[in-house]
């Protein structure tokens, strides 16, 4: 009886030391996946931080060989182009952009007798807006929107309605292979224009893969519409609309770091399919005098983008 005995107490007490050492087992396997499980939060947290940041900026400083707006030449000179944004949450901004006349001759044209401006400022833009990006799923990627307000300064309109304002807004579909952009402007003082531009385009990574691409080159191919007010603002007929400027472009980005990027850009463009705007297009290029009386243009810009 006492050996039975002694044997079952042994068997029972084994039976406990075996759970015990399970269940500090499964203890130990758990303590041990917490560190796991905090630094994965961790990451997640930061990723979410850097995210949603409370304030973010950009500045650019460039130089463009030719002034041109809506496929026609507001100066037949280079134009030295500064900028800066701040945004706030991801998605409130506000900032502005001022280009710098170069030369002598680069603000006489017409009746406004614009003189020799040659290293002052041509025109102030301030503008405030909202932009951000939609996850629309994988077949269509993020949509990029950005509505916004501007007014415009021009100071060397001294003799006439010298400054305007703008609505404007810009979607864009960046992860589609095409890339298409809509920008619609709407001019609420200077003619009550509206203005409409599709871009289509295809950015090739040259260094790197991906959006971590180092060197980057862009193609594309823009097409302009106005309305009659719009044309006729511009000179360029005064009984209708119609489709304006044709522009292809190509353009390289260089990123440096994730802070610093060198952008260049060439372009070509020409009023092609509405004749009457195209003879209003010669006209309006020709007040530059030599030989500007065309319809289209040769041009390009270097581009040094700060973002912090």
């Amino acid at each position: 009886m006492k050996i039975n005995t002694i044997i079952s107490v042994a068997a029972a007490c084994g039976c406990i030391s075996v759970a015990a050492a399970a269940d500090e087992a499964a203890k130990t396997e758990v303590a041990g996946a917490a560190p796991a499980e905090v630094k994965l939060t961790e990451a997640e947290k930061g990723e979410k931080e850097e995210d949603d940041s409370l304030v973010s900026a950009e500045f650019a400083f460039g130089l463009d060989s030719r002034y041109i707006t809506y496929g026609v030449m507001d100066g037949k000179d280079p134009i030295v182009r500064m900028n800066g944004y701040v945004t706030f949450l991801d998605w409130w901004y506000i900032g502005g952009e001022m280009l710098f006349d170069v030369t002598k001759g680069n603000g006489k044209r017409g009746p406004y007798g614009w003189g020799n401006r040659a290293g002052k400022y041509t025109t102030i833009d301030i503008q405030t807006g909202i932009a951000h990006e939609f996850d629309l799923g994988q077949t269509l990627g993020t949509l990029g929107v950005d509505f916004y307000y501007t007014y415009e300064y021009v100071a060397r309109h001294h003799h006439t309605m010298n400054d305007t304002q703008y609505l404007d807004v810009e979607l864009t579909l960046n992860d589609l292979f095409l890339e298409p952009k809509l920008w619609i402007e709407r001019d609420l003082l200077a003619d009550e224009g509206t203005y409409v531009n599709l871009e289509l385009g295809h950015t090739i990574a040259l260094i790197g893969e991906g959006k971590d691409a180092k060197l980057t080159f862009k193609p594309s191919f823009a097409q302009g519409l106005g309305n009659t007010q719009r044309t006729r603002g511009y000179a360029l007929a005064s009984d209708h609309g119609g489709l304006m400027d044709s522009t292809i472009k190509g353009e390289f980005v260089w990123k440096f770091t994730e802070n610093l990027s060198l952008s260049a850009y060439v372009a070509y463009c020409d009023y092609w399919f509405d004749r009457t705007l195209r003879h209003g297009a010669r006209e309006y290029n020709g007040g530059w005098g030599g030989s500007n009386d065309r319809s289209w243009n040769f041009y390009g810009g270097v581009f040094l983008k700060f973002e912090f």
